[in-house]
């Protein structure tokens, strides 16, 4: 069974993966795409096939040479990221719909894959001053990290003309509504 997919992408610290989870809690008609990547855990509180498939560069790679991911890339040097064909497949054969969160070059490339079967979000931040106190109240970025995502968020901004809807996350309870909002119109579709 082929679902629809719906694309949550933007800079890092954007407030994403918050409306995403707050999608999947009040939506059982959806399921969470879990993204392959290289890059090393986050301390204690992720987990493998749950938060990603932690992979080491020799495995991604031998999973590009097997056509095995509808979309990947190099976001940062020598951390890849990528969706897995049999990701999709799992959750559509579970009769949901799927939801990402990725980054925005990721999103544009799932957006033209999908085609009219998926709706892209970008979620925007009101500032990139914004953006660096929620990246810097993380606690997870070194400050050469944090300058490089925010270098990469400033570039990533630029896109966001190319989503199908742009959700300003400034007030989390508006944006968690309007999400839940455009999921409700979309699946009507």
């Amino acid at each position: 069974m082929a679902g629809k997919a719906i694309i949550f992408s933007a800079p890092s610290g954007s407030g994403k993966t918050t409306i995403v989870k707050h999608l999947l809690n009040n939506n059982p008609d959806l399921g969470f795409s879990i993204s392959a990547s290289t890059r090393d855990k986050r301390g204690r509180k992720e987990e493998h096939g749950k938060d990603y498939y932690f992979l080491t560069p020799q495995q991604f790679k031998k999973k590009i040479d097997n056509n095995e991911f509808v979309e990947w890339e190099e976001v940062y040097e020598g951390n890849f990221y990528g969706t897995l064909k049999s990701e999709i497949e799992r959750i559509w054969n579970d009769g949901k719909n799927v939801i990402f969160d990725v980054d925005v070059k990721g999103g544009l490339n799932l957006k033209k894959y999908f085609g009219n079967k998926a709706m892209a979000i970008f979620v925007k931040v009101p500032s990139l001053e914004v953006l660096k106190e929620r990246l810097h109240d993380r606690g997870t970025e070194t400050d050469e990290a944090l300058s490089r995502r925010l270098f990469k968020a400033e570039f990533e901004m630029t896109f966001q003309d190319e989503f199908d809807q742009v959700l300003n996350n400034e007030n989390l309870d508006r944006s968690l509504a309007e999400a839940q909002q455009l999921y409700d119109e979309f699946k009507k579709k």
